[in-house]
């Protein structure tokens, strides 16, 4: 874990993934946001196999190539080294070679897993200074969301580990109670937002971490019930659900003191014997070494994000509390590595099948 009382030299852009299976229309999402002059200052990594046609270019995969595109962003297209590629524009920025840009949106591949690209931007040193993750962005189509769901694995990660589910093409069809369902149950306190009904599609790819919603079982459950983000935002915090394809999401709450050499050795362990497939974690907590100050904390796979400290609590609820989405790990295994704060789970266990 990188020590997080050293001030970074340089200005920490905000890094947003966006995924979604293929067709589903996260292009044109992007596309949307990127027409707002507000986010003109965006640099673009397209990870894709193939051309992608952007606003009205057509991006050829030239390493380290950059294009600028209309408005002024700059995208840059990317077969397989993600980490290089965003290393070497960083360094571009830094030197001046090229625009100057304040936040990056990485487009993943519609057949991607967008769990390495988040290990990626953690796992690397120079990325895990520059960047910070902002939120993952996933499209989920409203014509052949539920069978793509059901049919492949990297469709359910992708929408199991997303802050916020833009639903497509609701102008052609409505969202089915199939698809509700399935969403609801891989990641149900995600922000749900139709497509169609966004009027800034920049806000919702670039907003801020959002507000922890209730957990499950407590306090205001309409957010659930309506299938939308209360206002000021939602986020993927998740909480107990059976899912297909051996995921699993549920809340921790560690009811002892922590503090952060424990909090890391625990962490570190769990992903160490994991690896893969601890897919995301995400949370606050308060660490006694830092008088109880709270601090949003990020995993994915083998890699701890540096913690972001708060001033304050976002809400209520002062209980240091994580959300893991796993990949066929037992809860009790997770118990037991932080064993240590007297960890409980919300909600009955789940019945993970393949």
């Amino acid at each position: 874990m990188r020590a997080v009382e050293d001030a970074p030299a340089y200005e920490t852009l905000p890094t947003t993934v966006l995924t979604g299976f293929l067709g589903s229309g996260k292009t044109t999402l992007l596309r949307r946001a990127l027409a707002d002059p507000r986010f003109t200052d965006t640099a673009v990594i397209v990870n894709e196999v193939g051309a992608v046609a952007i606003d009205h270019y057509l991006v050829d995969f030239v390493e380290g190539g950059v294009l600028e595109l209309p408005g002024g962003c700059l995208c840059c297209a990317v077969r397989e080294d993600v980490a290089r590629t965003l290393r070497d524009l960083i360094d571009r920025r830094d030197a001046g070679r090229v625009r100057p840009f304040r936040r990056i949106v990485i487009e993943t591949s519609g057949l991607a897993d967008p769990a390495p690209i988040l290990y990626t931007l953690g796992a690397d040193p120079m990325l895990d200074a520059r960047l910070s993750l902002g939120r993952v962005v996933t499209v989920v189509d409203a014509q052949n969301g539920a069978e793509t769901l059901a049919r492949f694995a990297e469709a359910a990660r992708q929408a199991a580990m997303a802050d916020a589910l833009i639903t497509s093409k609701t102008d052609l069809v409505s969202v089915s109670n199939e698809l509700a369902a399935v969403l609801a149950a891989l990641n149900p306190d995600a922000e749900r937002v139709l497509a169609r009904e966004i009027d800034d599609p920049g806000v919702v790819l670039f907003s801020p971490h959002p507000n922890p919603p209730p957990l499950a079982g407590e306090g205001d459950d309409s957010r659930l019930r309506s299938g939308r983000a209360p206002s000021g935002g939602g986020s993927g915090w998740g909480s107990e659900a059976v899912h297909s394809h051996g995921i699993d999401s549920f809340t921790l709450i560690l009811n002892d003191k922590i503090n952060r050499l424990d909090f890391a050795k625990a962490l570190g362990t769990l992903a160490a014997a994991c690896g893969s497939d601890l897919l995301r974690v995400k949370g606050l907590v308060a660490f006694a070494d830092r008088g109880g100050q709270p601090a949003l904390v990020q995993a994915a796979q083998h890699t701890m994000f540096a913690p972001e400290w708060l001033d304050e609590w976002p809400d209520h609820d002062h209980r240091s509390r994580l959300v893991f989405v796993v990949h066929e790990i037992p809860r009790e295994t997770v118990l037991a590595s932080f064993g240590f704060a007297a960890p409980t789970v919300i909600g009955a266990p789940a019945h993970v099948h393949a």
